[in-house]
């Protein structure tokens, strides 16, 4: 399946673009964009026109105008037809923002929202302002500045962080630092370890300290919450690699194969063999079966 990286060609100010889903389109015009694909850098994405559905690791988005979709490093996804939807199209790789630590925070930040219908309110308002002082410094005739760049794109960031959570089960604020933590924790150290202990240990903490900060957090469980990414990671993998199941298993810390069928059935309702065969099967073009030879090589998703 395609991957995409961010190197276009003449851009302004290097690791940041602002440019349209109309204008993606033509680029990308062999069909990579609307089977399963992932890229290494972050796009930010506000509907002005049209409706569809966007699809972001594997959840299925219904997108019309007002809607503003964040999709970071790592995720996969799968665009709509060309010609379904427009909107302004916002591209940083995760070393352009530097500007503050809070808006890092969000940027990393692999469990947060990625989907919000702003409708028409104040929040849309402030949001597409800020997109269009983006663009117009992006575009500046006698040169862009890159720190004014960046101090506007940690400012959107952390109006985003500002809109409502629809359908979180809790504020992740409300864990405090010891969730912040661990959440960084849980980030280095899923593939070695899914053990609530360990992860308590490392954080010098009680597993029932942990668990309290977890749940203010979430709503969940730590063991529920560290179960979701490693099962999150290996969706990924079986969607956009070819690795055998075997080889994930070991690269997310099972010692076999059948453990991690175990526990990826239990956790998704279906076997690895058979989630990476439906998500082939989109892949596909149409009309040909899938497999390996059809699968693009790399695209660079950004540049005219």
């Amino acid at each position: 399946m395609p991957g995409f990286s961010f190197n276009p060609p003449s851009a302004p100010v290097p690791g940041i673009e602002i440019t349209d889903l109309s204008a993606l389109h033509r680029k990308v015009a062999d069909g990579s964009l609307q089977r399963v694909h992932r890229a290494d850098f972050h796009s930010l994405t506000l509907i002005t026109q049209g409706s569809a559905e966007h699809t972001v690791d594997f959840v299925a988005y219904s997108c019309r105008a007002g809607t503003l979709l964040w999709v970071r490093p790592g995720q996969v996804q799968r665009f709509a037809e060309p010609g379904r939807m427009n909107g302004t199209h916002l591209l940083f790789t995760p070393a352009f923002l530097e500007a503050t630590a809070a808006a890092s925070r969000l940027a990393d930040d692999w469990s947060a929202p990625g989907c919000w219908q702003l409708g028409t309110s104040s929040d849309y308002a402030t949001i597409s302002a800020l997109l269009a002082r983006l663009h117009a410094e992006y575009r500046r005739p006698d040169g862009a500045s890159r720190e004014i760049l960046r101090l506007l794109l940690a400012a959107l960031l952390l109006h985003i962080d500002r809109l409502p959570r629809h359908g979180a089960p809790a504020d992740p604020h409300a864990g405090g630092e010891i969730y912040a933590r661990f959440h960084a924790e849980l980030e280095r150290s899923y593939a070695t370890t899914r053990r609530a202990e360990d992860y308590a240990d490392r954080l010098g903490c009680t597993v029932k300290t942990l668990t309290r900060a977890c749940q203010a957090a979430t709503g969940r469980t730590v063991k529920h919450v560290i179960d979701t990414r490693v099962t999150l990671q290996a969706q990924r993998l079986l969607a956009h690699t070819d690795e055998p199941v075997a080889t994930i298993a070991r690269r997310l810390g099972f010692s076999e194969a059948t453990n991690f069928g175990k526990f990826f059935t239990r956790h998704t309702g279906v076997s690895p063999g058979d989630f990476r065969r439906a998500q082939q099967a989109i892949a596909a073009p149409p009309g040909e079966p899938p497999g390996e030879d059809n699968r693009p090589a790399a695209h660079d998703l950004s540049g005219p």
